[in-house]
């Protein structure tokens, strides 16, 4: 297992310790208004979470505020309250643009997506969920809402093989409506850059999205957004168990790679009967 260095530690981000159990039970009726009255949410399979650590791995929409991320974690702790640890793994780019927000979320238990601290986690007892896809898929242009996508980030396999633990999937529908994108501009965005246009707040973004949403109206660029109030529909899918497992495992590209495209359509299936469930009813 990787370790921590003190140095590390005491940097945002880096330490499990700044999980705060009172804080997210502040939170909870505020997450309950948002859950019942605001999203709708209608929700299964959470029957299908097994016992002990797992690396909980979802597919998200919204642009920043990422509802369906905030209404699945409300349904984690309503379940198991703060006792059973669960720690999000949040890009580093949010560390650095907005270390204010990321010493918030911090309290409900964000650190920085590094393996490092997936292993620490794991290590303390607890599951970790992580959104491979990250600004890509929270961001994915709103004609791919019933996509799966990943942007082809294998870490998360490399991860579960490595910590012998299980794979469940969420997944969720509706959230994409909240917030419009239309196309993400980062290419030319990065054109402009280069030719001496300065990025927004000073940080080379992943995506340069156009959508549209409240406050703004027409935006350019991932600011942040009200998230429009449209139901939303979550469910847990039942645990990926994979045939091999360990360091060898992990080091077996063609091997992570069936195993990719295993957890890859399977959640997609998944979400093509959400899709169903959610139109007809």
């Amino acid at each position: 297992m990787l370790k921590l260095h003190h140095s590390q530690k005491t940097k945002p981000g880096w330490s499990l310790d700044k999980r705060e159990p009172k804080f997210i039970e502040s939170l909870m009726p505020i997450l309950g208004f948002l859950y019942n009255y605001y999203f709708r949410v209608q929700t299964s399979g959470w029957e299908n979470i097994p016992d002990g650590k797992v690396l909980f791995v979802g597919s998200h929409n919204g642009g920043l505020a990422s509802p369906d991320t905030s209404m699945m974690m409300y349904d984690w702790f309503r379940r198991y309250g703060t006792e059973r640890p669960i720690y999000g793994l949040m890009h580093p780019k949010v560390w650095e643009v907005s270390p204010q927000i990321a010493e918030v979320v911090g309290k409900g238990g964000a650190v920085i997506a590094h393996p490092k601290m997936a292993y620490a986690a794991f290590q303390s007892g607890a599951s970790i969920l992580v959104y491979p896809g990250g600004p890509e898929d929270v961001f994915r242009p709103h004609q791919m809402r019933d996509k799966i996508y990943f942007a082809e980030r294998r870490g998360f396999i490399k991860l579960a093989l490595r910590a012998n633990v299980p794979i469940v999937p969420a997944i969720s529908w509706g959230a994409h409506d909240t917030l419009i994108v239309l196309a993400d501009c980062y290419k030319i965005m990065r054109q402009l850059h280069e030719w001496g246009m300065p990025w927004l707040l000073g940080v080379d973004p992943l995506v340069f999205p156009i959508y549209l949403g409240l406050p703004w109206g027409l935006a350019f660029g991932p600011l942040p957004n009200i998230p429009l109030p449209v139901p939303i529909y979550t469910r847990v899918c039942p645990p990926i168990v994979f045939e091999r497992y360990g360091k060898k495992a992990a080091s077996d590209r063609n091997y992570v790679n069936a195993c990719y495209e295993l957890v890859k359509s399977q959640m997609q299936q998944e979400l093509d009967n959400l899709i169903q469930i959610s139109s007809s009813s």
